[in-house]
C-alpha cells in the first residue's frame, strides 16, 4: 500500500522511477482511482505491443489515431474492469475492437472509390494506391522480418479473422487461449485458423521466394 500512495502523490517525473518497482495490479488500481499518470505508466508499458497488433491488422493508415483510440477507450472504461490480473487480455480485446471498425470503414470507402472508378469516363485511370498496405516505415522499429513489407503484404492477403489468430498467436507471442478470449471464440476455432493462416502466409512467401 505504501507504494500505491507513492506513486499516487508523485509527480510524473517520480512516477516514471516507479516503473520498475510498482506492481501491475497496483497500477491498474491506482488508474481506476483517476491517476493520470499512472495511466502514463500503464501506456509505456503497451503502447508499443497495441501499435503492433494495430499495424500488422490494419496498416499504417491512422495507425496514430487507431493507438490514441484504443488507450481513449481503456481509460473510458478501466473503471469496469474488475480483474486486473486480465488486463492484457481486455485490452488486446480493444484492440481487435478498433482494429474491426477500421477495418468495415476501410471496406466502405473501397466500396465507394469502387463506384467512382466505375462510373470514371472512358479511357480516365484512377491511380492506385497501396500505401495504406504496404508503407512499413510508418511503423517503428522496424527489425524483424514480419514487419517487412512483404510479409505485412501476405498478412493483407488474409481474411481478417485469419490474420488476426496469426498475429496474436505467432507474432504477439499469445497463448491460444488468451487469443480464444479476446476474439471470443472457441480454442479449437483458433487452432483451426491458425493452421490455415500459417499455410496460406507460407504460399504467398514461397512465391515471393522466401522459404521457411
Amino acid at each position: 500500500m505504501s507504494k500505491i500512495l507513492a506513486c499516487s502523490q508523485a509527480s510524473a517525473t517520480d512516477t516514471e522511477s516507479e516503473i520498475g518497482t510498482i506492481t501491475e495490479q497496483e497500477l491498474i488500481w491506482l488508474c481506476q482511482q483517476g491517476d493520470r499518470a499512472c495511466f502514463r505508466l500503464l501506456y509505456q508499458r503497451y503502447q508499443h505491443r497495441v501499435r503492433s497488433t494495430l499495424y500488422q491488422l490494419c496498416g499504417s493508415a491512422s495507425l496514430d489515431d487507431l493507438v490514441q483510440e484504443v488507450f481513449l477507450k481503456a481509460w473510458k472504461g478501466l473503471p469496469k474492469l474488475r480483474t486486473a490480473k486480465y488486463f492484457s487480455t481486455w485490452l488486446y480485446r480493444i484492440s481487435w475492437n478498433v482494429a474491426t471498425d477500421q477495418r468495415r470503414k476501410l471496406a466502405r470507402g473501397q466500396e465507394r472509390t469502387s463506384i467512382n472508378i466505375h462510373e470514371a469516363k472512358s479511357g480516365e485511370k484512377e491511380p492506385l494506391n497501396y500505401g495504406k498496405l504496404t508503407d512499413s516505415q510508418a511503423a517503428p522499429d522496424l527489425m524483424h522480418l514480419h514487419y517487412q513489407d512483404i510479409v505485412q503484404r501476405g498478412l493483407s492477403n488474409l481474411s481478417f479473422d485469419h490474420r488476426a489468430v496469426l498475429v496474436l498467436h505467432d507474432l504477439e507471442d499469445l497463448p491460444q487461449k488468451q487469443v480464444a478470449e479476446i476474439l471470443n471464440v472457441p480454442v479449437g476455432t483458433v487452432k483451426s485458423r491458425l493452421f490455415h493462416a500459417r499455410n496460406s502466409l507460407k504460399k504467398f512467401l514461397e512465391q515471393q521466394g522466401i522459404s521457411l
